[in-house]
């Protein structure tokens, strides 16, 4: 995208470029887009245009932009009480708490803040220790936890490769998905049986007693959106019941409504010992994450102090942002048009834009929740960009969505369909007829 003509976007695109040090990137070829507002689920860019943000940013904002009673919430507590040492009750962070612990499985009954979803998992992962006395981890490949130290190392993809020093006891493996299988397999119940007896191999070639943790995303989320088959989790936590391995599920993408149910877990009929959280629990509108502890592990510090903590733990305007998202999500019913949208919308209109389109090599997802893979040839399956790489056809395709409108979460050879929960059927359908005219641009 050329940069802003308007003057003043101009200068905080320059501002922005000469200051700043970005995340993940090369400091020289920075090219951020300016934004100056927000409202629902569009953007307004520097010059003033209107972009509908199928991106979500990171794949946060649940409830929109901009959502008034949130953005209330946050004024009203910022006039009461800005900040209070974690050590201290207040009303914002007890609230969230028990607002979280209702939305969560049966049995699990206190929750652990923390800043964000990085965090978080490195907490999931001290509790899991502690409570085993054990060090190591297991992983997938096809996942991302974080940029930690530690989180990066339990990461699979390749923002792993540049930042592991080996020394976190992290085991990685090969999870279940279909589309590019490891296993050779031809269903996804052969995929899921497959995968299980993968995983169980590695626990016993390792030796079951090195292992604290297993941590999987419910439903792997920047890595692909590779919903897991018929059983899988459930293999798992019969597995980790078996070698004395806590479970731990990370809900930090794919929690709060995303996928049409409060937790992606929900949709499989899985219950593990610890859950973590962020993003979607206050849409990003203060940074804010948390462990769920369930009453199982939580029984081990009942007594026994928990050596951990931050300055910011359960910071009151982020837990005030929660509560009013929450409790608006009940009443507006943001889970269930999520769900609506993932059915009605998105389901059948990929579908049909996978019978238009050859590049398309496959669509998977639910909820508000979906990945397209773009292909050179559905045959051999080749990437239209290679791993950890883009390409030029990639980069037409996003060019000709924002140019028409359509902010898109792009990665390698995919892009990623994750709008707020609450978009309207119109706007998603909007959406989707801007991805038909880009894919037409290769």
């Amino acid at each position: 995208m050329p940069a802003p003509a308007n003057a003043d976007a101009r200068r905080i695109y320059d501002l922005e470029r000469s200051r700043v040090f970005h995340s993940w990137s090369a400091q020289g070829k920075l090219d951020p887009m300016v934004f100056t507002g927000a409202e629902g689920s569009y953007l307004i860019d520097g010059d003033g245009n209107r972009l509908l943000d199928f991106s979500s940013q990171l794949v946060y904002t649940n409830i929109g932009h901009q959502h008034p009673k949130v953005v209330a919430a946050i004024a009203e507590q910022a006039a009461k009480l800005c900040t209070i040492a974690p050590q201290h009750a207040n009303e914002a962070r007890a609230t969230a708490a028990d607002l979280i612990c209702q939305v969560a499985p049966e049995g699990f009954n206190r929750v652990f803040f923390t800043n964000g979803g990085a965090d978080a998992v490195e907490h999931a992962i001290r509790m899991a220790r502690v409570y085993t006395g054990r060090y190591k981890t297991l992983s997938t490949y096809r996942s991302y936890h974080g940029g930690t130290a530690l989180t990066v190392n339990l990461t699979g993809d390749v923002r792993r490769w540049g930042n592991d020093y080996g020394t976190e006891g992290t085991t990685h493996f090969f999870g279940p998905f279909l589309y590019r299988s490891q296993f050779n397999s031809a269903t996804q119940e052969e995929e899921s049986e497959r995968a299980l007896a993968h995983l169980r191999s590695v626990i016993e070639f390792e030796g079951p007693t090195a292992f604290a943790a297993i941590i999987l995303e419910s439903v792997p989320g920047t890595v692909g959106i590779m919903p897991p088959p018929p059983g899988y989790l459930q293999g798992v936590r019969e597995l980790c019941d078996q070698y004395g391995i806590v479970m731990i599920l990370d809900e930090v993408m794919a929690g709060f409504g995303r996928t049409g149910k409060w937790f992606a877990l929900d949709n499989y009929g899985v219950t593990p010992d610890l859950i973590t959280f962020a993003k979607g629990v206050n849409s990003g509108y203060v940074p804010l994450g948390g462990v769920i502890v369930s009453d199982k592990i939580l029984e081990r510090f009942l007594d026994q102090p928990y050596g951990g903590g931050l300055t910011y733990s359960g910071h009151p305007l982020a837990c005030a942002a929660s509560v009013a998202t929450i409790t608006a999500m009940h009443d507006e019913k943001i889970v269930e048009n999520a769900e609506l949208i993932g059915t009605d919308v998105f389901g059948p209109g990929l579908a049909a834009l996978a019978d238009k389109h050859d590049i398309i090599g496959d669509v998977r997802g639910l909820g508000v929740f979906w990945a397209v893979e773009l292909v050179k040839d559905r045959a051999t399956k080749e990437p239209l960009a290679p791993y950890g790489g883009s390409s030029p056809e990639m980069g037409a395709i996003n060019a000709r969505a924002k140019q028409n409108g359509l902010l898109l979460f792009m990665n390698y050879n995919r892009f990623h369909l994750v709008p707020p929960c609450n978009i309207s059927i119109d706007d998603a359908k909007r959406g989707l007829d801007i991805l038909d005219d880009a894919l037409s641009a290769v």
